[in-house]
């Protein structure tokens, strides 16, 4: 379905080519929402200096020549020269009757979006830093895919370094089929302590855990082997904290340091074979232009070290060379947390005065924020540890479900399960992509888990109460297939500003997968949510005056269901049958 200012896009580029000339068919009409209107047009004031006329006698002349008749009531000019838009109820009706308000526009031009995100490290707990780029690339994912395009999804783990030497002596210790190897899975970070301690304490085991790291880099295959079933615990373990947290990310899409050894020479040799690289203080650097230090001199991105090991920046440069050059990606997003904003754009200027990526690459640093506890420092255990993922989110399900024993609903212990789950899950996940995903936010079960409010609670307690209507209508003998074709009925102001919000998803989808904000679709929900919240308290649906007028709220309800549901779902985060 063509969004609602597609639509009008498409009317004033015909509109501007009769008045002006073919040339002006592609400029941008400035369709913004009006507090007097549904829509206003701004194109008449840009144009007034080109055109050297007042901006509100262009706006006349673009009103002469709009063909609207079919959509709007006639258009009003205001101020200095808006185009006021007003939809008639019947084309709103029509459209929401098409059956596609819960669905994208047609993508005509599908493009391939590589997201690297999540990222932990193979032999440690994932801690709640990686709660956000979790949760906020898996929603750009979902959107991304839901718009028609291919996504690829990049967990760029890191799987490869030095401690991975006192890691393979530490599995050696403990046996590789005991018990303590099999911890990595569940609890990483007492494995990962241990093999520490031994290495600051045990100058035997360090000298062995250096000796392993020079067989693991030279590819020693005992050592790769063992460096393997590391790895394989640790996946076992991340795939249960993503299952916990409901995200799309499988095996199939680890591409961790590891994946780029073999290039990670041969990317240094081109960046010296071009003049790009050269060797400061022992280690073979890129000087990006335009990144200074406070000194004022040119700032180095290190490759090689002098040592002769690679570090990220090499690495990183291999991804991105790799997304551009041989996974055909339009558009790559890192979704990083904001204290890498300045590696970031020094990998990309490197990679693009490397040749490696095409004027129409686009590669986008997502930042993200801190999560913050209520002393408003990062959120961290008593001890100052950071918090680990798993038990806060088991801590949100044990509170949602705490919760759910105080509703009126009567749950079997399975679906109490299933529904604190959903609810406990999604109220995290919702309050991480409320809010703008470059600034911190105060993590606070209380306000998370509320049932009013901008929360998850509260929008999956909509689509709810809309099954639960559905569920009496039916029991009160309403067939299904006459509320599917029921003429919609727009008469009550509510019912109108509904079906406008309705019909404004495929815009806010698009508007979240352009700026990759997924907070303007959670703000777009919430809308949504008050909206029906508003038609139920005024509009009567199964008492309505008529049948056919209780036919056409039901069908009304039923859409705001299927968008809430799509909605949703494009963040992660489901809808329980029943609150």
């Amino acid at each position: 379905m063509p969004s609602l200012t597609s639509v009008l896009s498409d009317r004033f580029a015909a509109a501007l080519a009769h008045a002006f000339g073919e040339d002006f068919a592609r400029r941008d009409p400035v369709i913004r929402s009006s507090q007097f209107a549904d829509f206003q047009a701004n194109v008449a004031l840009p144009l007034a200096k080109e055109l050297k006329s007042k901006p509100r006698d262009i706006a006349a002349q673009i009103v002469e020549h709009l063909d609207l008749a079919d959509i709007c009531l006639p258009p009003e000019i205001s101020g200095p020269g808006f185009i006021n838009l007003t939809f008639t109820p019947e084309f709103l009706a029509d459209t929401l009757a098409a059956g596609s308000a819960a669905e994208a526009a047609v993508n005509t031009d599908p493009k391939t979006i590589a997201i690297d995100y999540s990222a932990p490290n193979v032999a440690k707990e994932m801690h709640v830093g990686h709660l956000r780029t979790t949760v906020v690339g898996d929603a750009l994912a979902r959107t991304h895919e839901f718009l028609g395009n291919r996504v690829i999804r990049q967990n760029h783990i890191g799987d490869w370094g030095t401690p991975f030497g006192m890691l393979i002596e530490h599995l050696l210790d403990v046996g590789v089929d005991s018990e303590a190897a099999a911890e990595v899975s569940e609890n990483p970070n007492a494995f990962y302590q241990a093999a520490r301690a031994k290495f600051d304490s045990d100058e035997a085991f360090a000298t062995r855990s250096r000796a392993r790291v020079v067989k693991l880099q030279g590819g020693d295959e005992d050592t790769l082997g063992l460096w393997t079933r590391l790895v394989g615990y640790s996946r076992e373990y991340f795939n249960r904290i993503y299952s916990l947290l409901d995200v799309t990310l499988t095996d199939d899409d680890l591409a961790g340091e590891s994946t780029y050894n073999d290039v990670l020479a041969e990317v240094c040799d081109e960046l010296e074979s071009k003049g790009l690289a050269r060797i400061s203080d022992g280690a073979l650097c890129v000087f990006p232009a335009g990144f200074t230090g406070r000194d004022g001199e040119p700032l180095p991105l290190i490759i090689r070290k002098s040592d002769g090991g690679y570090g990220y920046a090499t690495t990183d440069l291999a991804a991105v060379r790799n997304r551009a050059m041989n996974l055909g990606v339009d558009r790559a997003l890192y979704v990083v947390g904001t204290p890498q904003a300045m590696h970031f754009e020094m990998i990309f200027t490197v990679a693009r005065e490397a040749g490696w990526l095409p004027e129409t690459f686009e590669a986008e640093h997502v930042k993200i924020g801190n999560v913050l506890g209520s002393d408003g420092k990062i959120l961290r255990t008593r001890s100052g540890a950071p918090l680990r993922l798993g038990e806060l989110l088991e801590e949100a399900v044990a509170r949602a479900k705490t919760t759910l024993a105080d509703s009126n609903v009567d749950f079997s212990a399975e679906e109490a399960e299933e529904v604190a789950r959903i609810v406990g899950i999604g109220a995290v996940k919702y309050a991480d992509l409320s809010v703008a995903h470059d600034t911190s936010y105060t993590f606070d079960l209380d306000r998370m888990l509320a049932p009013i409010g901008n929360t998850a609670p509260y929008l999956q307690y909509a689509g709810a109460r809309i099954r639960s209507i559905g569920r009496k209508a039916e029991a009160e003998g309403v067939e299904t297939a006459r509320v599917e074709n029921a003429a919609i009925s727009l008469d009550e102001p509510a019912e109108r500003e509904l079906a406008l919000i309705l019909l404004g998803f495929a815009d806010v989808l698009a508007e979240a997968a352009a700026g990759s904000a997924p907070h303007r679709l959670c703000t777009y929900l919430f809308d949504l949510a008050q909206g029906f919240t508003s038609f139920y308290e005024q509009c009567p649906v199964l008492i309505a005056e008529t049948e056919e007028l209780r036919d056409s709220r039901l069908r009304l309800s039923t859409i705001v269901l299927k968008v809430l549901e799509a909605g949703l779902g494009v963040l992660g985060i489901r809808v329980p049958e029943r609150m």
